[in-house]
């Protein structure tokens, strides 16, 4: 009987979760046996006219990582949701966009700008930029096009199941494996992680304020952290509340607050929002002086609220409302 076959695919990401998949160690090995891997551009030498070649649904499913952002990417993802039974968006930046969604912050012309004129270290006198073709002794060459904004997977094509983190655990990652291959799959659309948040898996959830009255923010590299207070409590800003438990608390386990990887639980709209109102309704200023003064512990509100979630949020990207 022929094994079901698996696909795994990169995005625009940086290979975190291409090494989640090698972390799971020697049960790679086990589900190297029980599947027949068809599709790994990093690790093997797959080309695009094999998967193409292939009969529509004939992959049971394709693990696809990293946010969208270029042509090449989104004809991938429609090319491998053709082929594939289950599409599972895996990771953050497939999942709700990741980091590289933080670029939406900002036009293309000005990201190309930026890298190719800007720079400190780049020489363009030309001020040449990257050209989707090019002619050259009768040769096209041809390049993706950088598309205006970066999109999470689901925004290109229907994702069937999420596997949340940057990058996922090996616990995890493996679950969900084995229950594709055994066929014990919840509803369709949902993220393969518990739906609690954070602070329920967290061991410093007993020391977690009840009522907290910020009077500044503090920043983790320039305080020292007492390693069983919860952050809250602290004074510093942790996603923990607004983000989804399945990671086994591995920032705060190591003395770092939560960042926000795993996205919001399914009760929660707008992870950013939500950490946001909550922090800003617990502000012990009463004037905007003193307003100004405990803010400034923030200096980058949108990476710290929306660090891996812009591209899935309410407000999505900055809008231009200047006429061109």
């Amino acid at each position: 009987m022929p094994k079901p076959k698996l696909g795994i695919y990169w995005c625009a990401s940086c290979g975190g979760c291409e090494e989640a998949v090698v972390d799971l160690a020697e049960d790679i090995l086990g589900v190297v046996e029980a599947v027949d891997i068809v599709l790994w551009p990093v690790a093997m030498d797959f080309k695009k006219q094999d998967v193409e070649a292939m009969p529509d649904k004939s992959i049971v499913a394709t693990l696809i990582n990293g946010a969208v952002r270029t042509s090449e990417q989104e004809e991938m993802a429609h090319l491998l949701r053709r082929k594939s039974q289950f599409i599972i968006a895996y990771g953050a930046c497939a999942h709700t966009g990741g980091i590289p969604g933080l670029a939406n912050q900002f036009s293309r012309e000005q990201l190309l700008r930026f890298v190719y004129e800007e720079t400190p270290t780049m020489v363009n006198e030309a001020r040449t930029h990257p050209q989707t073709s090019h002619q050259n002794n009768g040769h096209t060459v041809t390049l993706p096009e950088f598309r205006n904004v970066v999109r999470a997977l689901d925004q290109i094509v229907e994702v069937d199941y999420y596997i949340p983190g940057c990058p996922p655990t090996p616990k995890i990652t493996k679950a969900a494996i084995g229950a594709l291959l055994e066929g014990k799959l919840p509803p369709k659309g949902s993220v393969l992680a518990p739906d609690i948040a954070l602070c329920d898996e967290c061991p410093r959830k007993a020391s977690k304020p009840t009522d907290v009255s910020f009077k500044e923010f503090k920043r983790p590299h320039l305080t020292p952290l007492d390693p069983d207070l919860c952050f809250l409590a602290q004074g510093l800003v942790c996603m923990g509340p607004a983000t989804r438990g399945g990671c086994e608390a591995a920032c705060t386990c190591g003395n770092m607050p939560c960042t926000g990887c795993f996205g919001p639980t399914s009760r929660v709209r707008d992870q950013g929002a939500k950490i946001l109102s909550s922090l800003c309704a617990n502000v012990a200023a009463k004037d905007e002086k003193e307003v100004r003064q405990i803010e400034a512990g923030i200096p980058d509100p949108v990476g710290t609220f929306y660090r891996y979630g812009l591209a899935k949020s309410l407000l999505r990207r900055k809008v231009d409302l200047v006429a061109k």
